[in-house]
């Protein structure tokens, strides 16, 4: 998985990068093949805009935009908001694999 943490008029510090890291380390408890991570974090007029773009194998690209005052609230919307979303799609794939009512019938008969 490549991750790319990107910054445009405004600097990041190591606890920063840190917590965007270790969100995106959590992101694989949901068993997405995941190939790229992009965050870019920008200065805007009115706060600071965070998006994540995050690429999954076979399947189209998840993307996050989130805009704040504190970049640290800004940064926890976007990651509560990416994690909801792949929790959605890994549902949506595994629920997709079950039997049906009518499979369940069939193994009763026999």
């Amino acid at each position: 998985m490549n991750v790319q943490i990107r910054s445009k008029d405004i600097t990041l510090n190591d606890s920063t990068k840190l917590h965007v890291q270790g969100a995106i380390d959590a992101f694989e408890k949901y068993s997405l093949e995941i190939t790229t991570i992009n965050v870019d974090i920008k200065k805007e007029k009115q706060g600071v805009n965070v998006e994540f773009d995050i690429h999954i194998a076979h399947n189209t690209p998840v993307v996050i935009n989130q805009s704040d005052d504190s970049l640290d609230a800004a940064i926890d919307l976007a990651i509560d908001r990416a994690s909801k979303a792949l929790r959605r799609l890994h549902d949506k794939i595994t629920d997709h694999k079950k039997t049906g009512v009518k499979d369940l019938e069939v193994a009763d008969a026999e």
